[in-house]
């Protein structure tokens, strides 16, 4: 069943729960890595079985964007518009200029191929942080490949320096992340351990504490933390358990998007940026919001 469920008047003030949820994408494999096109008013997400990055709008529907896509999963925006991807199968970080041809960024760490770059975002420095879990290794996800790294690690890219940098290695099984509004923090969620934990972030980039922030337990629903971003106000909004579990900056749950599969992203989009974009198995689904991204 699709619904949405407050806990707090903290909530309401972000989403009404009369708000329809709208199904805009269906019939596909395994959908993830949303992101907004604000150049071409579409989004962008990746069906990783599929091996396929899809475009969505209102003006055209459902369009294939990039066929090979080596079996993508996390997608973002540069400042530059350059359509940043994290690839599976080619266990790569890679740039596209918006030709649809695809640049290796970065593949290997300590002359070891990287296990299968997941989820991304992007600093203001221009930064690109990701995680890396061995998800894609798997047949399927694409693999079958095997693991060269001891570890599962969250790494920062230099687009500057075009080298590449551990941040840390301690879990189990990166996923998503974000930053916090003013990016001296940054929350990365570990999927097995299904909590998120929160980082503080130096001058030099290096991740410090990384205390649990938030656990996202709730044997009644499939799914398990995965990706996450922030409104304007620093509201987290991460999928986990049955769907969107919805914190607010002091890591209190205030609400619950409920989906009736197994939910992985969900991203920003829409001029205003107050619509909730969200991938979940075979389908995407919509939202309009009263907060924005």
């Amino acid at each position: 069943m699709e619904k949405i469920v407050s806990y707090s008047e903290e909530f309401t003030s972000l989403i009404d729960t009369n708000t329809p949820i709208e199904t805009i994408v269906k019939d596909r494999i395994f959908t993830e890595g949303p992101v907004w096109d604000e150049a071409n008013e579409r989004l962008l997400f990746s069906d990783i079985p599929a091996n396929t990055i899809y475009s969505w709008s209102a003006a055209d529907g459902l369009d294939v964007y990039r066929k090979p896509s080596g079996f993508a999963n996390g997608l973002a925006f540069d400042s530059a518009s350059n359509l940043i991807a994290c690839e599976h199968q080619t266990r790569a970080i890679t740039l596209d200029g918006g030709d649809g041809h695809a640049i290796v960024l970065a593949e290997r760490f300590d002359g070891k191929k990287l296990n299968s770059p997941n989820d991304v975002i992007i600093a203001s420095d221009g930064s690109i942080l990701f995680t890396d879990p061995i998800y894609g290794l798997r047949e399927g996800s694409g693999g079958p490949a095997r693991q060269e790294l001891s570890y599962q690690g969250v790494y920062r890219y230099s687009p500057d320096e075009e080298k590449l940098f551990l941040l840390t290695d301690s879990f189990e099984r990166p996923n998503g992340l974000a930053f916090s509004i003013d990016q001296k923090r940054v929350f990365i969620a570990d999927t097995v351990r299904q909590h998120i934990r929160v980082f503080s972030i130096n001058q030099e980039w290096e991740l410090l504490g990384g205390e649990i922030w938030a656990e996202l337990v709730d044997d009644d629903f499939t799914g398990r933390p995965d990706g996450m971003k922030l409104d304007k106000s620093g509201n987290l909004f991460s999928t986990g358990p049955g769907g969107i579990w919805v914190f607010n900056p002091d890591g209190e749950l205030i609400g619950r998007i409920f989906l009736p599969d197994k939910t992985s992203n969900l991203n920003w989009g829409d001029a205003d940026r107050k619509t909730l974009y969200i991938t979940c198995s075979t389908k995407v689904y919509r939202i309009r919001t009263q907060t924005s991204g």
